[in-house]
């Protein structure tokens, strides 16, 4: 494995769930690079999820399509530093029932399902990885489910600006609108409205 891709790895997963350098050297036969480029997939809808990436570059948008109204719905985005998967699809090998697009030209360091069982069932420090990797999307989930139910736009976009702090100039503000379930327009009512706050505290 490449120096930056080890050290890539070892601030990922170290902080992320505590793995040693020895632990993470283990799996280094396993890890794989990815280079997406914009508009193309990291994963289909009704295709089984098979890999459990992380995001070394670039930015995803999780969307759903629906070939009735020819809609798409963005559920979720990926950016840097971030596990990239169809979490559900991934687990139960079952079709997923998203899209995973690549916003921008990115690169993924992934590992297969199967061999990511091997990891799990061989070394103990990875079966904890799991456990915590399912506790994340659980989390991820519950959180943009909560966030539809009780939070204003408003709030959602300030949550996902914290989450993906440069994604305003990185993606099409349609992608952010479809996101909080609004149309463009309220959303750039929703930005004046931030800008004319800040800019009113920055006053007094």
């Amino acid at each position: 494995m490449e120096t930056g891709t080890a050290k890539f790895l070892q601030d990922i997963l170290s902080q992320f769930a505590g793995l040693a350098e020895n632990d993470i050297s283990v799996s280094a036969a396993f890890w794989r690079r990815r280079e997406i480029p914009k508009g193309s997939f990291y994963n289909r809808q009704n295709v089984v999820c098979a890999d459990l990436g992380i995001v070394v570059k670039g930015i995803f948008r999780v969307y759903y399509y629906d070939s009735k109204t020819n809609d798409e719905k963005n559920m979720f985005f990926f950016s840097e530093g971030q596990f990239i998967v169809s979490f559900r699809s991934f687990l139960y090998q079952y079709p997923c029932v998203y899209f995973i697009e690549a916003l921008e030209d990115a690169e993924v360091l992934y590992v297969p399902y199967p061999d990511l069982q091997i990891l799990y069932t061989s070394h103990k420090p990875w079966e904890r990885f799991g456990r915590i990797l399912a506790e994340h999307f659980f989390h991820q989930s519950q959180g943009r489910s909560e966030e539809l139910f009780f939070f204003t736009h408003e709030q959602r976009y300030l949550n996902l600006l914290q989450q993906h702090p440069n994604i305003v100039q990185r993606i099409a503000a349609l992608h952010i609108a479809s996101y909080l379930g609004i149309k463009n327009q309220s959303l750039s009512r929703i930005k004046k409205r931030i800008l004319d706050g800040q800019q009113s505290k920055q006053k007094k």
